[in-house]
């Protein structure tokens, strides 16, 4: 999950359920009305489906003067108005490594970012838009909307200055903060070996300074390469072409010649690697680097892993690695395109998890926020059914062969989820751990989690949420 882009995001407008351009317009034209002193309209939820001509600028430019960001669901991309484009000053700017600035036959930029340029451009733009304070207060919020989830714990998977800085500072200013956070820093892509370098040194240097002996609840653990895009805006590292476009086959965020320097610098300074790989070519390039370069026992893990190979799958429990999945995002009612831009054949190998569980990976199952809902029951409804939780009836299943049990995916959330980052004072229940539960109203049946309701959280054996008084509670 990712704390300070979660906290952000619940301040921003919500097009998740729109279907259509005209409901995107219709959306943040009645916010626009309703709030005319916001500076900036900042939108979420996005999903490339609802604009399947793609989109521009001047699709939303009459719709409001202010700076309109509307962030794609996955968050691998952003589509902005001229206003926004303007205050962006990217006219110039070539496109960053592993990302693009889109542009019209003039060579203006034409109102779309992707992948590299979201962690270039974009998040360091939206988070120094807000002073530290507006950074603080977002992390609490985020904090606040977990506690009331159900989750004492998360692992932070694109920590960078800007949020470290407030995470810090908040920390230390609230003391009874029920969350314990395992933090990998994000590695942003360049083409220059020894800028790659230092950012992985600045992991290590942070590492050496919060870990477990020095700041148990606050650490940071390792590093995160975001290799390859999202399937949906065909930027998934892939070993064979999309089948609508034969040519269209997009190389990686990160070719393998800048990635495995990134790998054997951080697997030498004792951290943790996280590499986001959703593409078979993505995955089978990630595993192979770990493989070349990682150390035995370290749980260097893999994240997504939506496409992958059988041998992938296997290789996996072979070399130790954690399969890091978000069974939110195998809801069928968001996987609309997956059987155009890849074919019948390749979509039966979506979210091969119960693959991954047989192999004998480690299992950590996690929610992604604020890229797809966070409620934990509801990601546990997926991974057991295959079925959709944001709209429950949807009629299809996505490979339900690849389903996990409902136990096994209880363990996978919470003992898996701690296990990985070496989490060993909690994950479960036992005689010498750190008291943090949760208390759920709920039937043991797969089919109706969506039914069930949290009703306390306890962190270190104090309540901190409970729905009796719908609030966080503080500690006396």
């Amino acid at each position: 999950m990712h704390l300070l882009l979660l906290g952000q995001s619940l301040r921003k407008v919500d097009l998740a359920k729109c279907n259509n351009l005209d409901d995107i317009r219709s959306t943040i034209k009645s916010f626009a009305i309703a709030n005319p002193n916001v500076p900036t309209i900042m939108c979420k939820g996005w999903m490339h489906f609802m604009t399947p001509e793609g989109v521009t600028a001047a699709m939303i430019d009459d719709i409001d003067p202010r700076p309109i960001f509307i962030d794609a669901s996955s968050l691998h991309s952003c589509w902005c108005n001229s206003a926004a484009i303007e205050v962006l000053n990217v006219a110039d700017v070539p496109d960053p490594a592993g990302g693009k600035i889109y542009r019209d036959e003039n060579g203006k930029p034409s109102g779309l970012l992707d992948e590299g340029a979201m962690m270039s451009i974009i998040w360091p733009f939206q988070a120094k838009s807000s002073p530290k304070e507006e950074r603080m207060a977002a992390i609490r919020a985020a904090v606040q909307e977990y506690n009331a989830a159900g989750y004492t714990g998360v692992v932070e998977m694109a920590m960078d200055e800007e949020a470290w800085d407030a995470l810090v500072t908040l920390s230390e200013e609230e003391r009874d903060l029920a969350i314990r956070i395992a933090a990998y820093w994000l590695i942003k892509p360049t083409t220059d070996l020894e800028a790659n370098r230092r950012q992985v040194q600045r992991a290590g240097e942070l590492s050496r300074k919060f870990n477990a002996e020095t700041s148990p609840n606050l650490r940071l653990v390792g590093v995160k390469v975001i290799c390859d895009g999202i399937i949906d805006a065909c930027t998934a590292y892939l070993s064979q072409p999309y089948s609508p476009l034969p040519a269209n086959c997009p190389p990686p965020i990160w070719e393998q010649e800048y990635l495995e320097p990134v790998v054997k610098e951080a697997d030498a300074l004792g951290l943790q690697i996280a590499l986001h790989a959703i593409g078979d070519g993505a995955i089978k390039m990630a595993i192979d680097a770990i493989e070349k370069y990682g150390t035995t026992g370290r749980r260097h893990r893999i994240e997504h892993l939506e496409l992958a190979s059988p041998r992938d799958a296997q290789r996996l429990g072979e070399l130790g690695l954690t399969a890091s999945i978000q069974p939110v995002h195998a809801d069928p009612s968001i996987l609309q395109d997956w059987p155009k831009l890849l074919g019948e054949d390749r979509c039966k190998r979506a979210f091969a998890y119960r693959e991954f569980a047989d192999a004998g990976a480690l299992m950590a199952i996690g929610s992604d926020s604020p890229t797809s809902p966070w409620l934990p029951m509801h990601n546990l409804y997926v991974a057991t059914t295959r079925q959709s939780s944001r709209k429950p009836g949807y009629g299809k299943t996505v490979n339900e062969h690849f389903r996990l049990g409902l136990c096994e995916s209880i363990v996978a959330a919470t003992e898996g989820a701690a296990r990985s980052v070496f989490e060993h004072r909690t994950g479960s229940l036992e005689v010498g751990k750190l008291a943090d539960f949760v208390i759920v109203d709920m039937d043991m049946d797969p089919a109706k989690l969506l039914e069930a309701k949290v009703k306390e959280t306890w962190f270190e054996g104090r309540q901190v949420w409970s729905e009796n008084t719908s609030r966080v509670c503080k500690s006396s």
